[in-house]
């Protein structure tokens, strides 16, 4: 296996995007069904305007460039390729710090956040708070995808991580992550504890066991039973994606590889629902283009089967208990989210806890004001 780290450029030939456009001037769209709503999926009238913008408004070449004014580069590690922007801060003593999304997300995520995390005194900040920047997509995902073997657990992707860092040269950093990013990031301050200076998520760190006894429930304040009730609304109402991704990824890759309009339906799904307010279009929430943008990371690259492998095919053991890393850890938590500090606090050091009444659960695309302060606030005592 080679060490090589390479520089990479996002270069799309010209016919894939005409093939985009045929597609998309070929879009079959379905019948709506009774209350054409949010209710049964994604509404045809809203679907069809979509489409339209992405057809007639959109400029991937645009977006690209915006991209490609980010150094970017892949590696190998572990047998898989793997994608990454890398900005380096000019401000000495800048701390390193690892982004790591989620699905269906990916690093366009995090983009208006590389500025104030790098320089943040051209965005009204303190050079003292100044971070060397690491954005992995995820195995399986966009330009680090597809998988060439199973067994992509988060806990081997924090390992992968860990050896990104290693090769870039630092020996100490600091990791966030949101949705699955959330879930890999504690687990690479267990892989090197000695080496990661703390652990900031936005979302939650675990779930409590279900149902919850009705002595422990009598302790909860009314917050936490908010949450507790949304969990349980998630299992009944929303758990389908979940139940699919994991168990027929590759059937559901045919119809999302092959039809743009399909792909981003089966996204902007997730985006309404997990955004807030949930009652608002999510392109009303977070800008349109960008939007299409992240939808265009799985398009471009075909990978809506291996990310939905890698995001939800994991073969770890089902409840087992993880060791503490003692690593200092930070929890954002914004309205949407459902986390429950005393289940976060049995695996996990919890040194911050922050709770926000607005903002759903895409921080960084939703609230990075909010997002870039708590981190900042957290790694200052840490740095």
């Amino acid at each position: 296996m080679s060490n090589e780290i390479r520089p990479f450029r996002i270069d799309i030939a010209q016919e894939q995007l005409d093939d985009l456009r045929h597609r998309l001037d070929s879009t079959r769209i379905p019948a709506p069904l009774p209350g054409d709503d949010w209710d049964t999926g994604v509404p045809t009238v809203w679907l069809r305007e979509m489409v339209d913008y992405w057809r007639g408004g959109y400029d991937w070449r645009a977006e690209e460039a915006k991209l490609n004014a980010h150094p970017q580069f892949t590696t190998e590690i572990d047998g898989q390729n793997i994608y990454f922007l890398h900005v380096r801060s000019s401000v000495p003593n800048a701390v390193p710090l690892l982004l790591t999304h989620g699905w269906p997300g990916s690093v366009v995520e995090f983009l208006d956040l590389i500025g104030p995390l790098t320089d943040p005194a051209a965005h009204g900040g303190d050079p003292a708070d100044a971070f060397h920047v690491v954005i992995p997509a995820l195995p399986g995902f966009g330009f680090s995808g597809p998988v060439g073997d199973k067994g992509w657990t988060v806990q081997r992707i924090a390992a992968a991580w860990a050896e990104l860092m290693n090769r870039l040269g630092y020996q100490r950093y600091g990791v966030q992550g949101g949705d699955i990013g959330a879930a890999v990031s504690p687990e690479v301050a267990r892989h090197a504890p000695d080496r990661v200076l703390g652990v900031h998520v936005n979302g939650t760190l675990s779930f409590p066991d279900m149902p919850v006894p009705e002595a422990e429930l009598a302790t909860f304040t009314e917050l936490e039973r908010d949450r507790l009730r949304r969990i349980e609304a998630f299992m009944n109402e929303e758990f389908g994606y979940i139940a699919i991704q994991s168990t027929r990824p590759q059937a559901l890759a045919y119809g999302l590889v092959d039809s743009p309009a399909g792909q981003l339906a089966w996204i902007m799904d997730k985006f309404r629902e997990w955004t807030f307010p949930r009652n608002m279009n999510p392109d009303k929430i977070i800008d349109r283009d960008r939007l299409l943008t992240n939808t265009m990371m799985y398009w471009l690259t075909g990978t809506a089967g291996s990310a939905a492998y890698v995001g939800y095919a994991q073969d770890a053991p089902w409840g087992e208990a993880k060791q503490n890393s003692g690593v200092p850890t930070a929890v954002l938590s914004l309205a949407h989210d459902i986390g429950i500090r005393r289940y976060d606090e049995r695996e996990n050091t919890i040194t911050r806890w922050t709770d926000i009444d607005r903002g759903g659960h895409f921080a960084a695309l939703e609230e990075p004001e909010i997002l870039l302060a708590d981190v900042r606030e957290f790694f200052r005592d840490l740095r």
